[in-house]
């Protein structure tokens, strides 16, 4: 069954069971490497990718779930030549050590800045709770949030 959606600001269609995991998709039939398996039980965080703008655990969901709508892994947010202000802001607080949940953070961390440009620092800790990282850097990731929603803020004034 073909599926069609809008991934990253293009349409793309997949001819695939439509109960098949959207992560599945993602990472085996487009290829893409942003979002990762972690549990398979939307427990993790390491999935999440936005949809319609809102963060969702993506080993869980149906691909079916995505037809017609938007979809944006951490490749659509930004790239190397124009990160997105997140992407900087890791990488400027050194937020990250293995990497393996950074993609679902900061899709998810994406999504609080887009209704609330100027979160407090426990918005972002509510918001990103979900989200398990063993390295200990969350403490790192929470500047990197506060610093990208400052930088967000500066631009749009």
């Amino acid at each position: 069954m073909a599926i069609i959606f809008t991934l990253n600001g293009k349409s793309v269609s997949v001819d695939v069971d439509a109960q098949t995991a959207l992560l599945e998709v993602l990472r085996n039939d487009i290829e893409l490497n942003g979002p990762k398996f972690g549990c398979g039980l939307a427990q993790c965080g390491a999935c999440a990718v936005l949809l319609d703008g809102r963060s969702v655990r993506s080993c869980v969901l149906p691909v079916s779930a995505a037809a017609g709508k938007s979809v944006t892994t951490l490749e659509g947010l930004g790239n190397a030549s124009d990160p997105h202000p997140l992407q900087s802001a890791f990488i400027e607080e050194q937020a990250l050590q293995c990497g393996y949940c950074t993609s679902g953070i900061i899709v998810t961390a994406a999504a609080l800045l887009a209704k609330n440009a100027s979160p407090a620092e426990e918005d972002v800790k509510k918001e990103l709770s979900g989200h398990l990282c063993r390295c200990g850097a969350q403490a790192r990731m929470i500047r990197a949030v506060m610093r990208a929603a400052a930088q967000l803020e500066g631009s749009e004034s």
